[in-house]
């Protein structure tokens, strides 16, 4: 066995839970506060792409001579326009559609072949790729055959960062108290004065954002398409689930294992196995928690 190329493999695992961390964490802030399935989450992820894409296309025609600073500009746009287009989302369609879950599934299941429809008549139903600066070019070589992919380094590091941020909004800022608050009780957070329509269109909104960057992400370790959104979207759900609804923590933890398991059996076997090899893991660890990993007590 070659040791070099596994240890390669287990540092791409990190690439992918770094992604499905940023993913899961959008879905678990909408998930657990509204109890809404999105299934258009995976498309708000790719929306992030596109728009890194597009970015990347303005500074290499336009803006030439600052080309390796379009990443920082492109992932802030991927956030705020994703997140725009998540609240917009939210007021228009989601909101009446709470305590109604078929019908939830079936509209935002709607969206996303809109959306996905609109990716191909803008961008053409081929993926794209996107030229990552130089700086992100290369590797970091720890030996002779382990090297550690710059591009995969900063993919990490922008989940620690967002991680970071997303966990000083929930717990130093009003915003993200009240989003615990209702969480752990709507109705009494509705009778102390919190709005929780308000509530439930920022959370709305962070959480497609996270999706966004997701996306930008997704473009410096491949190429993207119309339909990419929705490799991920079932990962993403098993995550929370298995992390255990509204547990930060658990997301984390979740996205890890499931990134690590998926990584390593593509190793051992193929894309599609490995799929499976994850899939039973996950079901083995429900049957022990059944809550999944980490279990938030709430009051109805």
């Amino acid at each position: 066995m070659d040791t070099g190329v596994l240890l390669t493999q287990v540092f791409n695992g990190l690439s992918l839970f770094s992604i499905l961390l940023l993913m899961a964490l959008g879905l678990a802030i909408i998930f657990g506060l509204m109890g809404v399935i999105n299934l258009a989450h995976g498309e708000f992820m790719m929306i992030g792409a596109y728009t890194t894409y597009v970015i990347e296309i303005f500074f290499s025609k336009y803006v030439n001579g600052a080309f390796s600073m379009y990443i920082f500009v492109a992932l802030i746009s991927s956030f705020f326009l994703t997140a725009f287009i998540g609240f917009l989302t939210e007021k228009t369609l989601i909101q009446h559609l709470y305590k109604r879950p078929l019908d939830t599934l079936l509209a935002t299941w709607g969206l996303s072949l809109i959306l996905q429809q609109s990716f191909r008549n803008i961008f053409g139903a081929n993926n794209v790729n996107v030229d990552m600066p130089k700086w992100l070019i290369g590797s970091f070589a720890i030996s002779q055959d382990f090297n550690l992919p710059y591009n995969r380094i900063f993919i990490l590091l922008l989940a620690i960062l967002c991680v970071g941020g997303i966990t000083l909004f929930l717990f130093k800022t009003r915003w993200g108290l009240r989003i615990r608050a209702v969480t752990q009780n709507r109705n009494m957070s509705s009778a102390l004065g919190i709005n929780t329509r308000k509530v439930d269109s920022v959370a709305f909104a962070l959480g497609s954002g996270l999706a966004g960057i997701a996306g930008s992400a997704l473009t410096m370790i491949g190429s993207v398409g119309p339909s990419t959104g929705q490799n991920y979207i079932v990962d993403s759900f098993m995550v929370v689930i298995l992390g255990g609804i509204k547990s930060l923590l658990g997301t984390i933890l979740s996205a890890f294992t499931i990134g690590e398991i998926q990584s390593v059996a593509e190793f051992f076997s193929s894309s599609s196995m490995a799929k499976v090899i994850t899939l039973v893991g996950i079901i083995i660890l429900l049957q022990i928690r059944p809550k999944g990993l980490f279990s938030m007590r709430v009051r109805a």
